[in-house]
Protein backbone atom coordinates (compact mmCIF):
# COMPACT_ATOMS: atom_id res chain seq x y z
CA UNK A 1 0.00 0.00 0.00
CA UNK A 2 2.87 2.24 0.50
CA UNK A 3 4.39 1.42 -2.93
CA UNK A 4 0.49 2.56 -4.08
CA UNK A 5 0.71 5.71 -2.27
CA UNK A 6 4.26 6.89 -3.38
CA UNK A 7 3.10 6.42 -6.73
CA UNK A 8 0.11 7.76 -6.72
CA UNK A 9 1.86 11.17 -5.04
CA UNK A 10 3.94 11.48 -7.64
CA UNK A 11 1.44 10.92 -10.59
CA UNK A 12 -0.90 13.78 -8.57
CA UNK A 13 2.81 16.11 -8.78
CA UNK A 14 2.85 15.91 -12.21
CA UNK A 15 -0.98 16.47 -12.72
CA UNK A 16 -0.70 19.30 -10.78
CA UNK A 17 2.38 20.40 -12.17
CA UNK A 18 0.34 20.67 -15.56
CA UNK A 19 -2.85 22.08 -14.10
CA UNK A 20 -0.23 24.74 -12.56
CA UNK A 21 0.96 25.91 -16.10
CA UNK A 22 -2.01 25.17 -17.63
CA UNK A 23 -3.47 28.48 -15.24
CA UNK A 24 -0.28 30.38 -16.05
CA UNK A 25 -0.86 30.02 -19.63
CA UNK A 26 -3.96 31.50 -18.90
CA UNK A 27 -3.37 34.09 -16.39
CA UNK A 28 -5.42 37.17 -15.86
CA UNK A 29 -3.89 40.77 -15.31
CA UNK A 30 -6.77 41.82 -13.67
CA UNK A 31 -7.93 45.35 -11.58
CA UNK A 32 -7.06 44.16 -8.30
CA UNK A 33 -3.31 43.97 -9.97
CA UNK A 34 -2.58 47.33 -9.15
CA UNK A 35 -3.67 47.85 -5.75
CA UNK A 36 -1.54 45.12 -4.57
CA UNK A 37 1.43 46.41 -6.41
CA UNK A 38 0.72 50.30 -4.97
CA UNK A 39 1.02 48.56 -1.44
CA UNK A 40 4.27 46.83 -2.62
CA UNK A 41 6.07 49.82 -4.29
CA UNK A 42 4.55 52.39 -1.41
CA UNK A 43 6.78 50.23 1.37
CA UNK A 44 9.82 50.56 -1.04
CA UNK A 45 9.15 54.27 -2.31
CA UNK A 46 7.11 55.95 0.81
CA UNK A 47 7.59 59.30 0.17
CA UNK A 48 7.13 59.28 -3.69
CA UNK A 49 3.04 58.54 -4.64
CA UNK A 50 3.71 59.79 -7.87
CA UNK A 51 6.62 57.39 -8.79
CA UNK A 52 4.67 54.45 -6.84
CA UNK A 53 1.39 54.95 -9.21
CA UNK A 54 3.58 55.70 -12.60
CA UNK A 55 5.80 52.92 -11.48
CA UNK A 56 2.82 50.55 -10.91
CA UNK A 57 0.70 50.62 -14.27
CA UNK A 58 4.15 51.07 -16.12
CA UNK A 59 5.35 47.62 -14.78
CA UNK A 60 1.39 45.84 -15.32
CA UNK A 61 1.36 47.36 -19.27
CA UNK A 62 5.12 46.13 -19.68
CA UNK A 63 3.55 42.49 -19.49
CA UNK A 64 0.12 42.48 -19.95
CA UNK A 65 -2.34 41.82 -22.60
CA UNK A 66 -3.36 44.62 -24.43
CA UNK A 67 -7.04 43.66 -23.77
CA UNK A 68 -6.07 42.91 -20.28
CA UNK A 69 -4.19 46.54 -19.40
CA UNK A 70 -7.00 48.47 -21.41
CA UNK A 71 -9.95 46.87 -19.00
CA UNK A 72 -7.63 47.65 -15.84
CA UNK A 73 -6.91 51.12 -17.19
CA UNK A 74 -10.73 51.58 -17.64
CA UNK A 75 -11.14 52.58 -20.97
CA UNK A 76 -14.97 52.48 -21.58
CA UNK A 77 -16.88 55.93 -20.61
CA UNK A 78 -18.44 54.39 -17.77
CA UNK A 79 -16.15 53.44 -15.92
CA UNK A 80 -14.54 56.90 -14.63
CA UNK A 81 -13.07 55.16 -11.17
CA UNK A 82 -10.79 53.11 -13.07
CA UNK A 83 -9.92 56.15 -15.28
CA UNK A 84 -8.77 58.39 -12.16
CA UNK A 85 -6.80 55.31 -10.67
CA UNK A 86 -4.41 55.59 -13.51
CA UNK A 87 -4.14 58.65 -14.25
CA UNK A 88 -4.52 60.49 -10.35
CA UNK A 89 -2.03 60.44 -7.59
CA UNK A 90 -4.21 60.75 -4.57
CA UNK A 91 -7.25 58.99 -6.74
CA UNK A 92 -5.29 55.73 -6.68
CA UNK A 93 -3.30 56.49 -2.90
CA UNK A 94 -6.75 56.51 -1.69
CA UNK A 95 -7.89 53.20 -2.76
CA UNK A 96 -4.82 51.37 -0.99
CA UNK A 97 -6.00 51.23 2.04
CA UNK A 98 -8.61 48.62 0.85
CA UNK A 99 -5.44 46.05 0.00
CA UNK A 100 -2.57 47.39 2.57
CA UNK A 101 -4.44 45.66 5.61
CA UNK A 102 -3.64 42.33 4.12
CA UNK A 103 0.11 42.20 5.32
CA UNK A 104 0.90 38.71 4.92
CA UNK A 105 -0.27 38.93 1.31
CA UNK A 106 1.82 41.51 0.67
CA UNK A 107 5.00 40.61 2.44
CA UNK A 108 4.77 36.96 0.54
CA UNK A 109 4.30 39.19 -2.99
CA UNK A 110 7.46 41.57 -1.88
CA UNK A 111 9.31 38.38 -1.82
CA UNK A 112 9.12 36.85 -4.70
CA UNK A 113 9.61 40.08 -5.92
CA UNK A 114 12.68 40.59 -4.12
CA UNK A 115 14.05 37.06 -5.23
CA UNK A 116 13.69 38.38 -9.13
CA UNK A 117 10.15 38.21 -10.47
CA UNK A 118 8.63 41.00 -12.18
CA UNK A 119 6.47 42.65 -9.98
CA UNK A 120 3.32 41.54 -11.78
CA UNK A 121 4.64 38.23 -11.97
CA UNK A 122 5.49 38.20 -8.31
CA UNK A 123 1.44 38.67 -7.36
CA UNK A 124 0.21 35.68 -10.60
CA UNK A 125 2.90 33.46 -9.05
CA UNK A 126 1.76 34.16 -5.66
CA UNK A 127 -1.67 32.24 -6.91
CA UNK A 128 -0.03 29.51 -9.23
CA UNK A 129 2.18 28.34 -6.60
CA UNK A 130 -0.54 28.60 -4.14
CA UNK A 131 -1.98 26.13 -6.66
CA UNK A 132 -0.23 23.64 -6.80
CA UNK A 133 0.18 23.62 -2.67
CA UNK A 134 -3.08 23.22 -2.44
CA UNK A 135 -3.55 20.20 -4.42
CA UNK A 136 -1.15 18.33 -2.65
CA UNK A 137 -2.67 19.55 0.90
CA UNK A 138 -6.04 18.20 -0.63
CA UNK A 139 -4.57 15.26 -1.41
CA UNK A 140 -2.74 14.56 1.67
CA UNK A 141 -6.67 15.11 3.34
CA UNK A 142 -8.16 12.92 0.87
CA UNK A 143 -5.43 9.85 2.06
CA UNK A 144 -5.90 10.73 5.39
CA UNK A 145 -10.02 10.24 5.17
CA UNK A 146 -9.48 7.57 2.66
CA UNK A 147 -6.08 5.34 3.59
CA UNK A 148 -7.06 2.32 1.23
CA UNK A 149 -8.69 4.23 -1.13
CA UNK A 150 -6.23 6.28 -3.53
CA UNK A 151 -7.42 6.09 -6.92
CA UNK A 152 -10.74 7.82 -4.96
CA UNK A 153 -7.60 10.55 -3.49
CA UNK A 154 -6.36 10.85 -7.15
CA UNK A 155 -9.54 11.53 -8.60
CA UNK A 156 -11.59 13.71 -5.86
CA UNK A 157 -8.10 16.14 -6.02
CA UNK A 158 -8.46 16.34 -10.04
CA UNK A 159 -11.84 16.78 -10.21
CA UNK A 160 -11.53 19.45 -7.47
CA UNK A 161 -8.76 20.96 -8.77
CA UNK A 162 -10.62 21.69 -12.16
CA UNK A 163 -13.58 23.39 -10.35
CA UNK A 164 -14.21 26.87 -11.95
CA UNK A 165 -13.20 28.43 -8.84
CA UNK A 166 -10.31 26.97 -7.93
CA UNK A 167 -8.98 27.91 -11.36
CA UNK A 168 -9.98 31.21 -11.84
CA UNK A 169 -8.56 31.75 -8.11
CA UNK A 170 -5.18 30.57 -9.28
CA UNK A 171 -5.10 33.38 -12.34
CA UNK A 172 -5.70 36.09 -10.82
CA UNK A 173 -4.07 38.49 -8.39
CA UNK A 174 -6.20 38.12 -5.17
CA UNK A 175 -4.82 36.49 -2.12
CA UNK A 176 -7.98 33.94 -2.10
CA UNK A 177 -5.84 31.10 -3.67
CA UNK A 178 -3.28 32.23 -1.20
CA UNK A 179 -5.59 31.77 1.77
CA UNK A 180 -7.02 28.55 0.79
CA UNK A 181 -3.71 26.93 1.50
CA UNK A 182 -4.32 27.58 5.43
CA UNK A 183 -7.82 26.61 5.51
CA UNK A 184 -6.87 23.33 4.26
CA UNK A 185 -4.43 23.50 6.73
CA UNK A 186 -6.54 24.10 9.11
CA UNK A 187 -8.77 20.83 8.20
CA UNK A 188 -5.60 18.91 8.44
CA UNK A 189 -5.32 20.47 12.26
CA UNK A 190 -8.46 19.00 13.41
CA UNK A 191 -8.53 15.87 11.41
CA UNK A 192 -4.48 15.28 13.35
CA UNK A 193 -5.88 17.39 16.41
CA UNK A 194 -3.58 19.69 16.92
CA UNK A 195 -3.27 21.42 19.72
CA UNK A 196 -4.94 24.64 20.70
CA UNK A 197 -2.03 26.66 20.50
CA UNK A 198 -1.17 24.93 17.39
CA UNK A 199 -4.53 25.57 15.68
CA UNK A 200 -3.99 29.20 17.41
CA UNK A 201 -0.64 30.03 15.20
CA UNK A 202 -2.93 28.94 12.44
CA UNK A 203 -5.91 31.47 13.64
CA UNK A 204 -2.86 34.70 13.81
CA UNK A 205 -1.36 33.36 10.55
CA UNK A 206 -4.92 33.59 9.00
CA UNK A 207 -6.13 36.61 10.44
CA UNK A 208 -2.50 38.37 9.31
CA UNK A 209 -2.65 37.38 6.07
CA UNK A 210 -6.37 38.39 5.56
CA UNK A 211 -7.77 40.80 8.80
CA UNK A 212 -11.00 40.44 7.20
CA UNK A 213 -11.56 36.80 8.03
CA UNK A 214 -11.52 37.98 11.67
CA UNK A 215 -15.30 36.96 11.74
CA UNK A 216 -13.44 32.98 11.06
CA UNK A 217 -10.89 33.05 13.46
CA UNK A 218 -13.43 34.51 16.12
CA UNK A 219 -16.19 32.29 15.88
CA UNK A 220 -13.95 28.86 16.04
CA UNK A 221 -12.36 30.48 18.94
CA UNK A 222 -15.86 31.00 20.19
CA UNK A 223 -17.58 27.79 19.04
CA UNK A 224 -14.50 26.04 20.78
CA UNK A 225 -14.48 27.84 23.59
CA UNK A 226 -18.82 26.62 24.43
CA UNK A 227 -18.26 23.57 22.91
CA UNK A 228 -15.37 22.92 26.08
CA UNK A 229 -17.69 25.05 28.41
CA UNK A 230 -20.51 22.95 28.23
CA UNK A 231 -18.90 19.62 27.91
CA UNK A 232 -16.67 20.20 30.73
CA UNK A 233 -18.37 22.91 32.92
CA UNK A 234 -15.10 24.73 32.59
CA UNK A 235 -14.01 28.12 31.38
CA UNK A 236 -10.79 28.04 29.48
CA UNK A 237 -9.85 31.19 29.82
CA UNK A 238 -6.51 30.36 27.23
CA UNK A 239 -9.34 30.58 24.81
CA UNK A 240 -10.59 34.07 26.09
CA UNK A 241 -6.61 35.16 25.75
CA UNK A 242 -6.16 33.97 21.72
CA UNK A 243 -9.14 35.76 20.49
CA UNK A 244 -8.43 39.06 22.33
CA UNK A 245 -5.05 38.51 20.59
CA UNK A 246 -6.45 38.29 17.38
CA UNK A 247 -8.90 41.37 17.62
CA UNK A 248 -6.34 43.51 19.18
CA UNK A 249 -4.32 42.28 16.02
CA UNK A 250 -6.91 42.96 13.46
CA UNK A 251 -7.75 46.48 15.22
CA UNK A 252 -4.59 47.12 15.39
CA UNK A 253 -4.23 46.39 11.23
CA UNK A 254 -7.20 48.46 10.46
CA UNK A 255 -6.04 51.55 12.33
CA UNK A 256 -2.69 51.18 11.48
CA UNK A 257 -3.55 51.63 7.74
CA UNK A 258 -6.32 53.44 8.23
CA UNK A 259 -8.71 51.56 6.47
CA UNK A 260 -11.80 53.05 5.54
CA UNK A 261 -14.27 51.34 7.13
CA UNK A 262 -17.09 48.74 6.17
CA UNK A 263 -19.64 51.48 5.05
CA UNK A 264 -16.77 52.56 2.91
CA UNK A 265 -16.16 49.16 1.44
CA UNK A 266 -20.19 48.27 0.96
CA UNK A 267 -20.95 51.62 -1.19
CA UNK A 268 -17.89 51.59 -3.22
CA UNK A 269 -18.54 47.61 -4.33
CA UNK A 270 -22.48 47.55 -4.48
CA UNK A 271 -23.48 51.28 -4.50
CA UNK A 272 -20.95 53.65 -6.41
CA UNK A 273 -17.59 53.15 -6.61
CA UNK A 274 -16.22 56.94 -5.67
CA UNK A 275 -12.66 58.35 -8.10
CA UNK A 276 -11.64 60.31 -5.26
CA UNK A 277 -12.88 58.61 -1.69
CA UNK A 278 -12.06 61.81 0.40
CA UNK A 279 -14.28 64.42 -1.78
CA UNK A 280 -17.55 61.88 -1.37
CA UNK A 281 -18.83 61.32 1.65
CA UNK A 282 -20.87 58.42 1.95
CA UNK A 283 -23.91 57.32 4.36
CA UNK A 284 -25.23 53.81 3.06
CA UNK A 285 -28.50 53.24 4.99
CA UNK A 286 -30.54 50.05 5.86
CA UNK A 287 -33.06 50.47 3.16
CA UNK A 288 -30.01 50.70 0.81
CA UNK A 289 -28.54 47.47 2.36
CA UNK A 290 -31.45 45.22 2.61
CA UNK A 291 -32.34 46.50 -1.01
CA UNK A 292 -28.97 44.87 -2.00
CA UNK A 293 -28.93 41.91 0.07
CA UNK A 294 -32.55 40.88 -1.28
CA UNK A 295 -31.22 40.95 -5.08
CA UNK A 296 -28.09 39.38 -3.90
CA UNK A 297 -29.50 36.31 -2.04
CA UNK A 298 -31.48 35.61 -5.24
CA UNK A 299 -28.35 35.06 -6.99
CA UNK A 300 -26.68 33.52 -4.19
CA UNK A 301 -29.90 30.18 -4.76
CA UNK A 302 -27.64 27.55 -5.91
CA UNK A 303 -24.78 28.19 -3.16
CA UNK A 304 -28.28 27.83 -0.58
CA UNK A 305 -28.70 24.46 -2.36
CA UNK A 306 -25.59 23.35 -2.34
CA UNK A 307 -24.65 24.00 1.09
CA UNK A 308 -27.63 22.87 2.56
CA UNK A 309 -27.17 19.46 0.77
CA UNK A 310 -23.60 19.17 2.54
CA UNK A 311 -24.71 19.91 5.83
CA UNK A 312 -27.58 17.73 5.70
CA UNK A 313 -25.54 14.86 4.66
CA UNK A 314 -23.37 15.67 7.64
CA UNK A 315 -26.35 15.37 9.98
CA UNK A 316 -27.45 12.67 8.67
CA UNK A 317 -24.64 10.21 8.55
CA UNK A 318 -22.93 11.81 11.72
CA UNK A 319 -23.96 12.34 15.47
CA UNK A 320 -20.87 13.59 16.33
CA UNK A 321 -21.30 17.06 18.53
CA UNK A 322 -18.04 18.08 17.39
CA UNK A 323 -17.88 16.94 13.75
CA UNK A 324 -21.56 19.12 13.39
CA UNK A 325 -20.48 21.92 15.42
CA UNK A 326 -17.43 22.31 12.60
CA UNK A 327 -19.66 21.75 10.06
CA UNK A 328 -21.99 24.59 11.51
CA UNK A 329 -19.49 26.89 11.96
CA UNK A 330 -18.27 26.67 8.25
CA UNK A 331 -21.85 26.80 6.80
CA UNK A 332 -22.54 30.18 9.53
CA UNK A 333 -18.93 31.63 8.01
CA UNK A 334 -20.44 31.56 4.18
CA UNK A 335 -23.26 33.57 5.50
CA UNK A 336 -21.62 36.20 7.49
CA UNK A 337 -19.32 37.07 4.63
CA UNK A 338 -22.60 37.07 2.02
CA UNK A 339 -24.01 39.61 4.64
CA UNK A 340 -20.81 41.45 5.07
CA UNK A 341 -20.08 41.10 1.33
CA UNK A 342 -23.31 39.91 -0.58
CA UNK A 343 -20.56 39.48 -3.97
CA UNK A 344 -22.83 36.42 -5.47
CA UNK A 345 -21.44 36.45 -8.61
CA UNK A 346 -17.95 36.03 -6.92
CA UNK A 347 -17.61 32.63 -5.79
CA UNK A 348 -14.13 33.00 -4.79
CA UNK A 349 -15.10 34.96 -1.88
CA UNK A 350 -16.95 31.59 -0.41
CA UNK A 351 -15.18 29.29 -1.50
CA UNK A 352 -12.55 28.67 1.33
CA UNK A 353 -15.79 28.55 3.44
CA UNK A 354 -18.02 26.37 0.95
CA UNK A 355 -15.16 23.62 0.10
CA UNK A 356 -14.09 23.08 4.38
CA UNK A 357 -17.78 22.16 4.36
CA UNK A 358 -17.23 19.86 1.60
CA UNK A 359 -14.52 18.18 3.18
CA UNK A 360 -16.93 17.39 6.39
CA UNK A 361 -19.21 16.02 4.13
CA UNK A 362 -16.72 13.75 2.92
CA UNK A 363 -15.15 12.70 6.42
CA UNK A 364 -18.68 11.40 7.45
CA UNK A 365 -18.84 9.68 4.36
CA UNK A 366 -15.86 8.33 4.76
CA UNK A 367 -16.56 6.14 8.00
CA UNK A 368 -18.03 3.87 5.41
CA UNK A 369 -14.77 2.87 4.34
CA UNK A 370 -13.09 2.98 7.60
CA UNK A 371 -13.12 3.97 11.35
CA UNK A 372 -11.52 7.32 10.78
CA UNK A 373 -12.35 9.41 13.77
CA UNK A 374 -12.25 13.28 14.14
CA UNK A 375 -11.99 14.06 17.86
CA UNK A 376 -12.11 17.78 19.30
CA UNK A 377 -9.18 20.15 19.89
CA UNK A 378 -7.88 19.39 23.84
Amino acid sequence: MKVEWRLSFLFIISILAVLTFWNYQNRVYDWDMPGYLGCMYTSEFPNSPDKVRIITYDEIKKEAPAEHYTDIIGIKQWDIPRQYFVKNTQSFTEQLPYFQIKIGYILVITLFYKLGLSSPMAVLFTSLISYFFSGLLLFYILKLLFPKKYWLAIGLTVAAMLLPPMTYMSRVSTPDMFIFQFILIFIIGLIKKWSKWGMFVLLFAITFIRPDYITFTLTYIIAVFFFYYFREKKIDVSLIAQGTVLLVMYLAIIKFYHYPGWKDVFYDTFIDRRPIISTHPIEVSLKDYLSIIYIKIIYFKKVTLSVSIMIAIVFWRSKDAWVRMISVLFLVNVYIKFFFFPQSAALRFFFPFIFPLFIMMLYVLSKKYNDLKLEKIA
